[in-house]
């Protein structure tokens, strides 16, 4: 996974750090030092550069009977705790298949049905009032917001496209390729437009794009959802 690759080329020392946060819990920098074998100054060093590509954190505990100054502990942020190996994506996969399996294919179509409304319902206020090409600006947050991946391109012959150079759902879109439904059928009723999407990880391209086509209008009440269920084993 790239957050264990991006863990992997730290330099031993803050790998080391990280390594005794994740299996100990918080610790001072004393601690540290004791554990790693490195000068206290040398973990302070180390601490510091941690905390500024924001790994670890920095707490401050008093406790109610305690004089002085109370010691600092360090401890690894959400994102510091992301570096170390995960298994989301086979746990999505694998709830994924056991709903397509102990409820059938018409039900899960139905799940992803809800999941594509609820995104519907939470973006339409957000939309409301602005043209195509602000909804589309706003909608670059699709997965994420501020997603500095993601971005539009407007050509000729009233078409348009959002481009994702890095879809957050990568694993699981590639083994359940269906998922990416979801998106278009959003995409769709958000734009009031036809929109197919053109290019796609799963074909080795790189990047999804999606491609808005302004001449021709999807109605309010057309079907939310365009999924078969023959399309949902993996692609390849």
């Amino acid at each position: 996974m790239k957050n264990s690759k991006s863990l992997q080329l730290m330099p031993e020392s803050r790998r080391s750090i990280l390594t005794v946060l994740k299996r100990k819990g918080p610790q001072s920098i004393a601690s540290l030092a004791r554990n790693l074998g490195i000068t206290p100054e040398g973990i302070r060093q180390q601490l510091g550069q941690l905390q500024h590509e924001g790994w670890v954190r920095r707490e401050v505990k008093r406790k109610p009977s305690a004089a002085g100054r109370p010691p600092s502990h360090y401890r690894l942020t959400p994102a510091g705790d992301h570096l170390f190996p995960k298994e989301y994506d086979e746990l999505a996969v694998a709830l994924i298949d056991a709903a397509a399996e102990e409820l059938g294919p018409q039900a899960l179509r139905r799940l992803l049905e809800r999941v594509a409304r609820d995104k519907v319902q939470r973006w339409e206020p957000q939309l409301k009032g602005l043209d195509l090409p602000d909804r589309l600006r706003a909608l670059r947050g699709i997965y994420r917001t501020g997603d500095p991946y993601c971005y539009v391109e407007s050509g000729e012959n009233s078409h348009h496209r959002l481009v994702e150079m890095n879809c957050p759902y990568l694993e699981v879109a590639r083994r359940r390729p269906a998922l990416c439904s979801v998106t278009v059928s959003v995409l769709r009723r958000l734009l009031g437009r036809e929109v197919v999407r053109t290019e796609r990880f799963q074909a080795g391209h790189g990047r999804c794009v999606f491609r808005i086509f302004e001449d021709r209008r999807r109605e309010p009440d057309s079907p939310l959802f365009d999924w078969e269920p023959e399309s949902w084993e993996q692609e390849g």
